[in-house]
């Protein structure tokens, strides 16, 4: 393998990923229109000559010259907040998005990589969820579209993959975090962290006994390695299996940034999962993966970054980049 594509490889995750596999020797092809991605996740990457930035909507016609080994597709806003004010660019990128990742996929011969996420499982009946719970979702309400998009993008892959014999992976990713989130991207960790720093007061939806299991952005980025470089085509959950209450979560973000800050109670959102916690047999199985940083060891990775300035505003693209194209 040698040239890849990562749609949404400016956002949190996909940024993240950028770096992982140029430094395994990569040639990247980053595909973002920045609605809620940030090219300052990126810009450390510009003079690299293996990497390339190109400003693209992934729901418009999708081309990218020459070989392809792989495409990651990462391309969707991923936060309550991004999805209840984009519904629609929420339902297209997660469908046509999809679809449109899986031709250039087609058309390359190139492994195909989903992100798809533990939203899929909803409001969890099962717990804790494996791979082959098939869901609680309400189609409906405000999280649907995040939600189903997410589960018709397993379909479309898993139709290529049955249809076409495409190389595919299906990861389902759970609750990540670490540094180059978004302040206000509506996430409990950025939210707290930030709050806390400031002195504000951290606000915790409902009573705070939900509960949410926590993975530093470097263990998902392991396990999202392994999987493209495994052999295994059935969806897999990446995640920490240590689960914790979100009120555990504040007081400890809480403590970590040496605040004095008060938890102050909201209503809980509409189809807020109540629980959340993968089984990650499948990846200890198949990938011989587990998280391997502590949750604590991450938050403290995350405070740190937050006090040395954290997420900046974002900075202006360079008009020429090496192999850009402007398509959105």
């Amino acid at each position: 393998m040698r040239r890849v594509v990562i749609t949404g490889g400016a956002g949190f995750i996909g940024s993240h990923l950028c770096d992982r596999l140029l430094q395994r020797g990569l040639h990247v092809i980053c595909l973002d229109n920045l609605l809620t991605g940030s090219a300052d996740n990126v810009a450390h990457l510009f003079s690299n000559p293996r990497f390339s930035f190109r400003h693209y909507d992934v729901t418009e016609y999708l081309y990218v010259e020459d070989e392809v080994d792989a495409i990651l597709h990462f391309a969707s806003p991923a936060s309550p907040i991004d999805y209840a004010q984009m519904p629609i660019h929420t339902l297209k990128v997660g469908t046509l998005g999809t679809h449109k990742a899986l031709g250039l996929a087609k058309a390359k011969g190139a492994r195909f990589l989903l992100a798809s996420t533990s939203e899929v499982y909803g409001d969890p009946e099962v717990h804790p969820q494996s791979e082959d719970y098939w869901g609680n979702v309400n189609p409906v309400g405000p999280r649907g579209v995040y939600d189903e998009a997410k589960r018709a993008a397993e379909t479309f892959v898993m139709a290529y993959h049955n249809a076409h014999g495409l190389d595919t992976r299906i990861a389902r990713i759970f609750n990540t975090f670490g540094p180059r989130m978004r302040k206000h991207d509506g996430r409990a960790v950025p939210a707290f962290v930030s709050q806390a720093l400031a002195g504000e007061a951290i606000t915790v939806f409902g009573d705070g006994s939900q509960t949410r299991s926590l993975c530093y952005i470097d263990d998902l980025v392991d396990g999202l390695e392994k999987l493209l470089f495994s052999d295994y085509t059935q969806p897999v959950n990446l995640g920490n299996p240590t689960e914790m209450t979100v009120k555990e979560l504040a007081e400890l973000i809480r403590r970590l940034a040496g605040s004095e800050s008060p938890i102050e109670y909201r209503p809980l959102p509409v189809d807020d999962p109540r629980r959340r916690r993968p089984d990650i047999s499948t990846a200890r199985r198949v990938l011989g993966w587990e998280p391997r940083i502590a949750l604590e060891d991450g938050l403290a990775r995350t405070v740190a970054w937050w006090r040395e300035g954290g997420p900046h505003a974002r900075m202006t693209l360079p008009t020429a980049t090496p192999g850009a194209t402007a398509t959105s």
